[in-house]
């Protein structure tokens, strides 16, 4: 894992949040975001190491510089590493983040219903298996 390059951890089986990596891979050319599902070693051990619940997905994690970020305020920091425009989403963060996090949290909890959920976690292309750890 490279320590300099920031982290998106994930609901795996989530179809939403398997969509947000897609769409996350396309708008990053460089490739400064690398990934990890929240079920795996990598995810699992992050969520210890930080006091985390090992087995509630609810939120998407965003780690950069060794700061870890939850819920809207991941998201928010994660679109500042995307190109234009949405880079700008996290001039978002002026609203306040029990809104922010209001919002996030109704869209989190019903994902599953809205998006559907995998059996199985995302396998990576050849291509893409060097983002995910």
């Amino acid at each position: 894992m490279s320590a300099s390059k920031p982290i998106v951890l994930f609901d795996g089986v989530c179809n939403l949040c398997n969509s947000t990596v897609q769409f996350i891979i396309k708008h990053d050319p460089e490739a400064k975001i690398l990934f990890s599902s929240l079920q795996g070693n990598f995810g699992q051990n992050t969520l210890r190491k930080h006091g985390l619940q090992t087995d509630n997905f609810d939120t998407f994690l965003f780690i950069k510089e060794g700061q870890i970020y939850d819920r809207s305020s991941a998201f928010l920091q994660m679109s500042a590493e995307l190109q234009r425009p949405y880079k700008y989403l996290q001039f978002l963060s002026f609203v306040p983040k029990p809104i922010r996090d209001g919002v996030y949290s109704l869209i989190s909890k019903n994902r599953y219903r809205l998006f559907g959920k995998s059996k199985v976690c995302m396998i990576p292309s050849k291509e893409l298996k060097s983002r995910f750890l």
